[in-house]
């Protein structure tokens, strides 16, 4: 062989091989990235190619799967439906043609459409028999009637809010609502006269009540007042106080450390000295201020942080962390106490303290997800409940239960009470803007208790009323009559 014909057989062998790497490294090294490629139209098309598997609410789906017309504008065979959408989406998020998908309808997607690597058997057999691919369903902890209770209840008061309610013994979210919130099916699509004018009118920048935002898990408020639950709790398990009926050291007036500024109490309400029993029953600022400036900020975080406090939850929905402050003096740390300076709390973590301390101290880390089914109902996973951290020994727990348990008895959330049913709680109306000037959020968290000691709910509702007469805005007004009614749903449907 001459030499030209030598190069010209070296260069097509290198040719070759630099097709073969190529090859294998599409097929083998970046097949993954492209078969998720939200640019990879083959990819949507097989996504939607199929009805989607279902999310299971006691044990029927709230969800489904319609069959459009393809044409040369749309070659998408199914969309996704939804049965009472507004009051669902915050737990199962959206699936669009157009605009993607969130919450469990993303995170547990391989499941609905069936890709997921843990149906690779199932889907093998399909194609040697020629089955069509089928989608899972996802199976959640949902409550359906605490879950009507609660978006009927925020939905009737108006304004925005959110209310979660979680088994305190599992972790298991029985409802997660947000108000307002949207209908899915209204952008499931991708019509551009229909599907995008919706999703255009649900931006905020269209609608400043922004119904797309999951209150629930995503926004964090001032806590205000039901803050002093993980106050109490810092003060009794660090030996501050051992006892809820022992008087506090507590003058009044009460200045802050270090100022000549006075920590004001809501009205002419008995809190000097005052019992810490007391001083949740007529929520004291000046009892609880003291006591965190005498913890002091290191054992006030460390209270807050097992609480569940400056960390994110998967539920698996992630929700943002809610945050008590790790630089604060010790009049920052008298008002973040109460609720407010920089403490900000999500309703499910305010819903984890309320579970916490009716679970005797030991809390649990919250899900919303049963189970993973394959399309033949098989059980793919199952979710065990796991502890989460131990707030307070159970001594201390009690103690605390029988102190929110006088808040609704004679206290601030009479409106809470439910014949037959022992219940704790405590209210909140947390103030916010620049000096206060805009109207208060109102918070209720509370526990049910059953004659046989169980404690089958724990309940967070905050709401943002806007249109109300501030005087009028009361966490035990407002927030107590909603979470009543999904304590008692909760409790009916175990009858």
């Amino acid at each position: 062989m001459n030499k030209p014909l030598r190069r010209i057989a070296l260069f097509c062998g290198l040719l070759v091989l630099a097709l073969l790497v190529r090859d294998n490294w599409l097929q083998y090294l970046q097949a993954d990235s492209l078969r998720t490629d939200p640019n990879n139209r083959r990819v949507l098309i097989a996504r939607y190619s199929t009805p989607r598997g279902d999310i299971i609410v006691d044990g029927n789906p709230i969800t489904g799967s319609k069959e459009t017309p393809t044409n040369s504008l749309n070659d998408f065979k199914y969309k996704r439906t939804y049965k009472d959408g507004a009051m669902w989406a915050p737990v199962t998020g959206y699936a669009s043609q157009a605009f993607g998908a969130t919450q469990l309808e993303s995170i547990e997607d391989g499941i609905l459409t069936g890709t997921d690597d843990r149906l690779f058997f199932r889907n093998t057999l399909n194609m040697l028999t020629g089955k069509q691919q089928q989608g899972g369903n996802v199976v959640t902890t949902l409550n359906a009637a605490a879950q009507k209770a609660a978006y009927d209840g925020l939905k009737k008061v108006g304004g925005k809010g959110a209310a979660v309610a979680l088994d305190p013994q599992t972790g298991a979210i029985l409802a997660l609502a947000s108000y307002p919130s949207y209908d899915p099916s209204t952008f499931a699509g991708n019509s551009l006269s229909t599907d995008s004018k919706a999703w255009q009118k649900l931006q905020k920048k269209n609608d400043p009540s922004d119904p797309m935002l999951n209150r629930a898990l995503r926004e964090t408020y001032p806590p205000g007042s039901t803050f002093k639950v993980v106050t109490a709790a810092a003060a009794l398990e660090n030996g501050l106080y051992t006892s809820a009926d022992d008087p506090t050291r507590s003058p009044l007036p009460y200045t802050l450390p270090n100022t000549r500024t006075e920590l004001k109490n809501e009205g002419n309400i008995p809190c000097e000295n005052a019992t810490m029993r007391e001083a949740l029953r007529y929520s004291c600022n000046t009892v609880f201020g003291k006591i965190g400036a005498d913890l002091g900020k290191d054992k006030m975080l460390e209270e807050a942080k097992k609480f569940g406090f400056d960390s994110e939850q998967y539920t698996p929905v992630r929700s943002v962390a809610s945050t008590f402050p790790e630089k604060m003096d010790r009049p920052q740390t008298a008002l973040s106490s109460i609720g407010q300076f920089e403490t900000a709390a999500t309703p499910l973590q305010m819903a984890m303290v309320a579970s916490a301390v009716a679970n005797d101290g030991k809390l649990m880390k919250p899900y919303m997800v049963d189970k993973l089914q394959a399309p033949s109902l098989d059980v793919i996973t199952q979710t065990q409940p796991e502890e989460l951290s131990r707030p307070l020994s159970e001594k201390n727990a009690q103690i605390l239960q029988s102190m929110m348990q006088t808040v609704v008895e004679k206290g601030t959330g009479t409106n809470a009470q439910i014949p037959g049913v022992t219940v704790g709680g405590k209210t909140g109306t947390a103030q916010h803007g620049l000096n206060n000037s805009e109207k208060p959020y109102a918070w209720f968290i509370s526990f049910a208790k059953l004659k046989d000691g169980s404690s089958p709910v724990a309940v967070a509702v905050v709401v943002e009323d806007d249109k109300a007469n501030r005087d009028d805005i009361s966490g035990g007004g407002l927030a107590a009559p909603i979470a009543k009614n999904v304590m008692e749903a909760v409790i009916n449907s175990k009858k």
